[in-house]
């Protein structure tokens, strides 16, 4: 079980680096993400002729994003300085992938002007009586979100986006995220069906570890200039379901 625990904890920093252990290298501060991120998967089909966005400031971003208020049943944190890595320091075996690593660290794809991030715990159901192991297991089992805004100007959100499509389809039998010093292989990009915001995306990511299935889920919707996206993960290996209410107070706070 310890060894386990701890195979899952190296996958946690290789996959999300972010969001149960501290991330390996050098990180950055919410909202100071800028426009130097990679280049990898450009626009596609869904990147639109839409009115060029205005970029939101990090500040207006933490305005918007999700807080306590807005998801009883979870614990939300705001994203500390260093738990954030670099866009730099997110890479993937296939370019076309790297667009799906970085929102499975925190990152938000493309060029955002401004970024703003969470983490959302599930906090387990009691009955009042007294912790027992078993409870205590369950609790470092509770799924965990990361919830990242990313502002962009003119058409950035719609080719981040556009990115995303692609890399669910080009990337569908796995591709390696290199993160943290460490190289964890993905086995399968599954899709699933989510409704939010003017266009949104869903998959289930399926990461080979140590010849076990650590699944992660992982959505992204656009709003506007403003591009949302989560990934769900948890120390028992096994999320069920899309963070469907996390996404939808999302949505609802960006109109």
């Amino acid at each position: 079980m310890r060894t386990y625990k701890r195979s899952a904890a190296v996958a946690v920093a290789a996959v999300s680096l972010a969001l149960l252990v501290t991330a390996c290298g050098a990180g950055e501060k919410s909202g100071d993400q800028g426009k130097d991120t990679g280049k990898e998967g450009g626009p596609g089909a869904s990147a639109t002729s839409a009115p060029a966005a205005e970029v939101l400031s990090a500040a207006e971003l933490e305005k918007l994003i999700v807080g306590q208020a807005d998801l009883p049943g979870h614990k939300v944190q705001k994203a500390k300085a260093g738990e954030v890595p670099l866009a730099a320091a997110v890479s993937t075996d296939k370019p076309s992938c790297k667009p799906l690593a970085d929102v499975m660290s925190y990152v938000a794809p493309g060029k955002p002007g401004a970024t703003a991030t969470r983490k959302a715990i599930e906090v387990p159901k009691t009955d009042g009586s007294a912790a027992s192991p078993e409870d205590a297991l369950g609790a470092l089992a509770a799924p965990v979100t990361g919830v990242t805004l990313g502002s962009y100007d003119g058409q950035g959100a719609q080719e981040a986006f556009a990115s995303l499509k692609t890399a669910g389809t080009e990337c569908a039998g796995g591709f390696t995220l290199i993160g943290g010093g460490e190289k964890t292989k993905i086995s399968a990009v599954a899709p699933e069906t989510v409704t939010a915001g003017e266009e949104a995306l869903a998959w289930t990511v399926t990461t080979d570890l140590d010849g076990r299935p650590f699944v992660t889920k992982v959505v992204a919707f656009r709003q506007g200039g403003t591009l949302a996206s989560f990934s769900t993960l948890s120390l028992g290996g096994t999320v069920k379901a899309l963070p469907k209410d996390i996404v939808d107070a999302q949505a609802a706070k960006l109109g």
